[in-house]
């Protein structure tokens, strides 16, 4: 396990505080949603309009479950902790970093998260409702949760880099 995994909502700071981590751990950095981009061949937005919510998970799933990487950022996509096996895998890789931000905060990063491209399964049609169904995930999951509410990214980077070092 020489690897990192960061989960949390989408704006949660991801994939900006992971860069800033990979590069003060000196390891690689990589964002999940831009692998299942380029394998999915379109943006996100579109792919989850192109091969339903259903789908997508399908895909998301596949491209965590075959990640084999080392000594690695890896930023997860909001929606990967839907997917026990895909969790499953990526924590065989390297323990999991929740970040968390509260809901006022999200909310104000993402206007549109409808335009983003953001899973919403089943009846959950609302930002809100999306917070609350995956908030139970990501703390189910993480091995370490950093509050980011009221931090830079680069304060959160080193908050991500310090765990690593006790813990990889």
């Amino acid at each position: 396990m020489d690897n990192l995994i960061l989960i949390g909502m989408p704006s949660s700071g991801k994939t900006t505080a992971g860069r800033l981590a990979a590069e003060l751990l000196s390891m690689r950095f990589l964002d999940t949603d831009e692998l299942i981009a380029k394998t999915g061949g379109a943006a996100l937005c579109d792919l989850i309009d192109a091969l339903g919510t259903d789908g997508f998970l399908r895909l998301e799933e596949r491209v965590c479950m075959g990640l084999d990487v080392h000594r690695c950022v890896i930023a997860t996509g909001g929606s990967v902790v839907y997917s026990d096996g895909a969790m499953r895998r990526l924590k065989a890789l390297g323990p999991a970093v929740y970040l968390k931000t509260r809901f006022e905060t999200v909310k104000r990063r993402i206007p549109d998260f409808a335009a983003r491209g953001v899973v919403m399964r089943g009846e959950i049609s609302s930002l809100d409702g999306l917070y609350s169904e995956r908030t139970p995930l990501y703390e189910r999951y993480a091995d370490m949760t950093i509050d980011c509410d009221g931090q830079t990214a680069a304060e959160t980077a080193n908050r991500i880099a310090a765990f690593a070092k006790e813990n990889l």
